[in-house]
């Protein structure tokens, strides 16, 4: 099956910016959808932002304007651009990967974005 290694999370200050990357492996097929999900503590998992593999991507409203994802699939990567991030950013990031005709959805272990205000 496929997994998923997470790398960029840490503490930065309001109007900073980070970058995560997500490097997958495995049983990679041509036709997915990568992106990335958060989740604070006591809430839903939400979706951040997600594309496929030809590059079609969505977006929360939250977060329109502000982050770009991307990928590279040579090297199965998915990446999240973060940029003028707040307080309200704050949750556990993770990276997710679909087959487009599957329902089931592969996990990150998360990684932990902290922005002070």
């Amino acid at each position: 099956q496929v997994q998923l290694v997470e790398s960029g999370g840490g503490l930065v200050q309001a109007g900073g910016s980070l970058r995560l990357s997500c490097a997958g492996s495995g049983s990679i097929f041509s036709d997915n959808v990568m992106g990335w999900y958060r989740q604070v503590p006591g809430m839903q998992r939400e979706m951040v932002a997600t594309i496929t593999r030809s590059g079609s991507t969505n977006y929360a409203d939250s977060v329109k304007g502000r982050f770009t994802i991307s990928r590279d699939n040579a090297k199965i990567t998915v990446y999240l651009q973060m940029n003028s991030l707040k307080p309200e950013d704050t949750a556990v990031y993770f990276c997710s990967f679909r087959r487009s005709w599957s329902d089931y959805t592969t996990w990150g272990q998360g990684t932990q974005v902290t922005v002070s205000s």
